[in-house]
C-alpha cells in the first residue's frame, strides 16, 4: 500500500518511505533520512543527526496512517492528531543517510482517541520508544 494514500502530508513534510507489513494492531515502516534534507544543514552542521522531534513525527505519521487504513471500522476517515506523549526515550543518534524501520502498535480506542505505542530502530539497535495518543477529528 502507498503511505500517500493514507495520510495527508507530502515531502518535505513526509517521513515513511515505504510499509513493510501492517496488521489490524501494527504497522512497520520504514525510512532513510537523505543526507540532503534541509534541517542537516542547521541541525548541528558539523555533526549533523537527525532532531528528536522529527523521529517523533515519523511515529504520528505510522500511527496516522495504520487508523487510516481502518476504514472498516468507521475510523479510517477521520484524521489523527496528536494530542498527547508520554515516555518518549531516545536511546541513540540517527545519522543522514541511516535507514530506520519503526513499529508502531494500536494500544486502544476509545470513542474519538486511539493511543499507540512505538518503537524506532537503525540496525536492529533502538532508537526511540513513545507512547502517543491522537484525537480523531473529521477531516474538512
Amino acid at each position: 500500500m502507498n503511505i500517500k494514500d493514507l495520510i495527508p502530508q507530502r515531502e518535505p513534510f513526509l517521513f515513511i518511505d515505504k510499509i513493510i507489513d501492517m496488521t489490524d494492531a501494527n504497522i512497520t515502516v520504514e525510512y532513510t533520512f537523505n543526507s540532503s534534507l534541509e534541517f542537516f544543514k542547521g541541525h548541528f552542521p558539523a555533526n549533523p543527526i537527525v532532531p528528536g522531534v522529527i523521529l517523533n513525527e515519523h511515529c504520528f505519521q505510522s500511527g496516522a496512517a495504520l487508523i487510516a487504513s481502518k476504514s472498516s471500522e468507521g475510523i479510517g476517515n477521520k484524521l489523527a492528531v496528536v494530542s498527547r506523549i508520554t515516555n518518549a526515550k531516545f536511546k541513540n543518534i540517527v545519522r543522514p543517510n541511516e535507514k530506520i524501520t519503526t513499529t508502531t502498535e494500536l494500544v486502544e480506542t476509545l470513542a474519538n482517541a486511539a493511543y499507540f505505542k512505538s518503537t524506532v530502530k537503525v540496525d536492529h539497535k533502538k532508537v526511540l520508544t513513545i507512547d502517543f495518543a491522537c484525537t480523531l477529528v473529521e477531516e474538512q
